[in-house]
């Protein structure tokens, strides 16, 4: 008798804390919402979020704010997002240094799978080879050549130790056999200085950061690092048609909650980002800004982000990158 009551009494206490959990999630959102990006302002990727948080407003029928927290490579953007409640009402800007990060410190102070519960992407941004407007490189076969001809005069110029440009600066040279230094500069603006004045004969970078170099002729775009060739520059070949198979290397955004969110609220959540990015006028500001335009279930985000991460733990391992902190 004393089993069936306390089996009655547990299953009435699991009944009761789901029907408070529907009824939370049912009742969500009854108040503003923020996103935080681990960036400062102005950037891709605080633009980005802006873009997302206009359209979740208006979906959701709340008030939808971005708060920068840039600072130690994402990490103090992360442990703010990680102070919050895990109610939905915090959203965090994941891209893909959380990808890189697991990685790339010594002693991350947090686990990006296991703290964080994925959402959606929102897209990718290629990453993309370039070369000086006037190079004599015309292919990315070009580049192997001349590396190979002069590794001592030849260099390939990235943003960030630790960024997704070098990592995959890196893969493709260690995938080519290589023997040039991958060299990484503070700003997009060093990396294109150097390539006009040819200190650097080629430079990895995403799209949106020189989209601009590009269209004025400074740069030349000569291999594309994603799966599928670039509609912005449908005759460039992908870098693994350029003859580096399997090269894939691009840089992601999408939104996550904090892990122990209500399922319910993650699903609602993931609703309107997929509705918000499927939206003509917003998929069209996210393409203008170099992203293509990709949503996911929570579920497909979360197995993504495990691959990356263990794709880019191999990359900074074979290229023997120091790590930092």
């Amino acid at each position: 008798m004393k089993r069936s009551m306390l089996a009655r009494l547990c299953a009435g206490l699991a009944l009761g804390m789901i029907a408070t959990t529907g009824a939370v999630a049912q009742d969500f959102p009854n108040k503003p919402l923020r996103i935080v990006v681990p960036f400062g302002p102005g950037g891709v990727a605080d633009v980005t979020a802006r873009v997302v948080a206009q359209g979740l407003a208006e979906k959701l029928g709340k008030p939808v704010v971005v708060e920068n927290y840039a600072g130690a490579g994402g990490i103090s953007g992360a442990q703010n997002m990680l102070r919050s409640d895990a109610d939905g009402y915090s959203l965090f800007l994941v891209s893909n240094q959380s990808a890189v990060s697991p990685s790339m410190f010594r002693s991350l102070p947090y686990d990006p799978v296991k703290q964080f519960q994925m959402v959606s992407l929102i897209g990718s941004f290629d990453i993309v080879a370039a070369v000086d407007g006037k190079s004599p490189i015309k292919t990315m076969a070009d580049v192997m050549a001349s590396a190979r001809k002069n590794p001592d005069g030849f260099n390939i110029g990235t943003i960030g130790v630790g960024s997704t440009q070098q990592l995959s600066a890196e893969l493709f040279r260690t995938t080519s056999g290589l023997s040039v230094p991958v060299v990484p500069f503070k700003s997009s603006g060093e990396v294109l200085s150097a390539v006009r004045g040819n200190n650097v004969q080629v430079m990895f970078e995403t799209v949106p950061a020189i989209i601009g170099n590009i269209k004025s002729g400074d740069l030349r775009v000569i291999g594309i690092g994603s799966t599928k060739r670039n509609p912005m520059f449908p005759d460039v070949p992908t870098i693994a048609e350029s003859g580096v198979p399997n090269y894939v290397a691009t840089s992601w955004n999408g939104i996550a909650v904090k892990q122990g969110t209500p399922p319910a609220i993650v699903a609602t959540l993931n609703k309107a980002v997929r509705e918000v990015v499927a939206d003509p006028a917003t998929n069209k500001k996210l393409t203008e800004l170099g992203l293509t335009p990709q949503t996911t279930t929570p579920e497909e985000f979360s197995k993504y982000l495990v691959t990356e991460i263990d794709k880019w733990r191999k990359v900074i391992d074979t290229a023997k990158i120091e790590k930092l902190m």
